[in-house]
């Protein structure tokens, strides 16, 4: 859309909602479905996962919207949701406890030397490291550069303390750093 005076805020999308409006949940369904796709995606490893997620983050938007306050954005409140039910999901999976192919599939992540050496260059390098990170450092990690979200909302998104989120970034940082000098990328981490 052209003429951003034009466009509906999100947090008027959620009003709307709220109101009983299915266009304004089609609207934010169509502004934010990949953003909580790939977020959840990274978070679970399956994209089977990550579109149910995805797909129930909206249904709760639908029940919820009438109680969201507007102290973060949208996204942020997406995010925080999707994490929630990824999170659930996750919790639910293990109890019912991984068959072995499972385990094999979510523990063989990694490319052959092969692909590593053909993907030689540092943006694949740093996705690499960052996938390898814990998953409290590659949460903090993703939400802040590849979601562009500040301290503030991660630690909402997260419910975590923003001096938990700093923290966590400050050893985040520090092990990308480490890896990628280990690798032989001497600028290291941003």
């Amino acid at each position: 859309m052209s003429g951003g005076s034009g466009e509906t805020s999100d947090a008027d999308l959620v009003a709307r909602v709220a109101r009983g409006d299915r266009a304004a949940l089609r609207l934010l369904f169509m502004r934010h479905h990949a953003r909580v796709y790939r977020f959840v995606m990274r978070q679970t490893g399956s994209e089977t996962m990550a579109d149910d997620v995805a797909n129930e983050v909206f249904l709760e938007v639908w029940r919820q919207a009438a109680r969201f306050e507007g102290r973060a954005q949208v996204s942020t409140w997406l995010l925080g949701i999707a994490r929630f039910k990824a999170l659930s999901m996750l919790r639910k999976r293990s109890e019912e406890a991984l068959d072995e192919g499972q385990a094999e599939a979510v523990a063989d992540g990694a490319d052959t030397p092969e692909v590593v050496t053909m993907k030689d260059d540092k943006a694949s390098a740093l996705r690499r490291f960052v996938d390898g990170l814990s998953d409290e450092h590659r949460e903090v990690v993703d939400l802040a550069y590849y979601h562009g979200k500040s301290v503030t909302e991660i630690g909402d998104i997260l419910a975590v303390p923003v001096a938990t989120v700093k923290t966590r970034m400050f050893y985040a940082r520090k092990k990308l750093g480490e890896a990628l000098k280990a690798a032989g990328y001497d600028r290291g981490w941003p």
